[in-house]
Formats: C-alpha cells, sequence, structure tokens
C-alpha cells in the first residue's frame, strides 16, 4: 500500500530525503524558520548554524527572503549598463544638478588623463625592455660568427 502522495516527487530511498523535507519545511515556514534553524544551529552544535548561514549565503536565501531581492537589485543596478542614464537624470535641484555635471566632467577628464598616464608609463616600460633586449643582443657573440668546435685528441 502506497502512504506517500500521489503528486509527491520520488526519490531513491523515500518521498525525500530527510535534509530535502527539512529545507522545504524550513521554505514553507519563511525566513523566520531559516533563522530560528540557524540559531539553534549554533547553540547546540556550532558548525551545524555555520553551515547554515553558509547554505543560507550559496542559496541566496538572504537577498530574496530576508530583503526582499532588493538589495541583490540595487547592487546589480548600479553596474547596470543604463547606469549612465539614471546618473544624468535630474534630481529636480538645478543647483545639485550643476554641481554633480561639473564633478562628473571633472571626474571623466581625471579618468582619461590617467589613462593617458598609465599609457605613457606602459609604452616607456615598453621602450626601455626593448632598448635593453637590443643592448643584451649587441653584446652578445653572433652564433653563426662562432669559431669552429675544437677537436678533441
Amino acid at each position: 500500500m502506497n502512504t506517500y502522495p500521489a503528486a509527491a516527487p520520488r526519490i531513491s530511498g523515500g518521498l525525500l530525503s530527510w535534509p530535502r523535507r527539512a529545507e522545504a519545511w524550513l521554505d514553507s515556514h519563511g525566513r523566520k524558520a531559516w533563522i530560528a534553524a540557524m540559531v539553534l544551529g549554533f547553540i547546540f552544535f556550532w558548525p551545524v548554524g555555520l553551515a547554515l548561514v553558509v547554505y543560507m549565503t550559496v542559496t541566496n536565501r538572504w537577498s530574496k527572503d530576508m530583503f526582499g531581492s532588493s538589495c541583490r537589485k540595487s547592487r546589480r543596478a548600479a553596474w547596470s549598463p543604463d547606469w549612465n542614464s539614471r546618473v544624468q537624470q535630474s534630481s529636480g535641484n538645478t543647483a545639485f544638478d550643476a554641481y554633480k555635471a561639473e564633478t562628473l566632467r571633472r571626474l571623466e577628464e581625471e579618468q582619461a588623463a590617467f589613462e593617458g598616464f598609465l599609457n605613457r608609463l606602459r609604452e616607456a616600460k615598453d621602450k626601455q625592455q626593448f632598448d635593453a633586449f637590443m643592448e643584451e643582443r649587441a653584446r652578445s657573440p653572433r652564433n653563426d660568427e662562432a669559431s669552429p668546435p675544437a677537436l678533441n685528441a
């Protein structure tokens, strides 16, 4: 006689393995259940609590359940391609918008100057390495002009 519900997925060894059932139970009871399990894990055996913290972090349960995924979305949105368009939107305060525009212009100029400096630095380093190679090559005897090997008698 089958005691499992008809729609339940089967895994070898039973309806679900006990960790999967525990995960499903905790998910059905929300983030408070996850936090309670983590705290109890730390109280009774600290590696269990630590394992729950790691598991919650790896499976993004902190950002999805606890913070409503707003934290991850805002972090991702800050570096998305349309970030520049959001930066250029007006805040409604003309003095602040002028300050922001001037600051962004200045930062772009500083970035371009710094990138130019890095390029000049790379070119100088490349030139120094090439000059050192050419000097070393000029000092060493050429292989094709070397004297024939001496015969050992």
